[in-house]
């Protein structure tokens, strides 16, 4: 249970619950009424007039340990083996940003999207610059090809040169 409490924590409340639907543990379908409930309360204490429902966010989850079970299974040649059935107290905190707090989360939302626009022209000028840059990144690639063949060309008249030599020394 705690670890798929703590998976949620600090989540929106719309979030939180889509992650625990499809996390295959049975304790994520006990987490996920939980959190609906305690988003339903948040919801009818305060009222929507003051409270918008995407705007919960789950603030916290506490997992506490519950008194246990004990059951024994009868197994072979006349044994017991003891079964302890684990329980747990699961309290979900629910917070909701009230309008002022909404609104400010808004404007920086705003705030973000217009530095995106201002950085768009400036990922614009660097792909010129990058164009540009290119016929002289090709041009230093030519020259350096021009310079292994030329160095293939000597290493080629070397060798040649090896062969002959060879041959005067077999003649004599």
């Amino acid at each position: 249970m705690r670890l798929v409490a703590d998976s949620v924590k600090g989540l929106p409340v719309e979030k939180a619950l889509g992650i625990l639907n499809f996390t295959p543990r049975i304790a994520a379908r006990h987490l996920a009424k939980t959190v609906k409930s305690a988003a339903a309360n948040a919801l009818s204490q305060e009222g929507t007039d003051h409270l918008r429902p995407e705007a919960l966010v789950v603030k916290n989850i506490i997992v506490e340990k519950a008194p246990t079970a004990k059951r024994i299974r009868f197994r072979s040649m006349g044994r017991v083996f003891r079964v302890y059935k684990r329980f747990c107290h699961l309290t979900v905190m629910v917070e909701g940003m009230t309008d002022v707090e909404a609104e400010l989360k808004a404007a920086g939302k705003a705030k973000k999207a217009k530095a995106k626009a201002k950085a768009e022209p400036t990922e614009v000028k660097k792909e010129a610059k990058a164009k540009t840059a290119t016929p002289k990144a090709s041009k230093a690639k030519a020259d350096k090809t021009e310079e292994k063949a030329a160095k293939v060309e000597t290493k080629a008249e070397a060798t040649e040169a090896t062969p002959d030599t060879a041959a005067d020394n077999k003649e004599e």
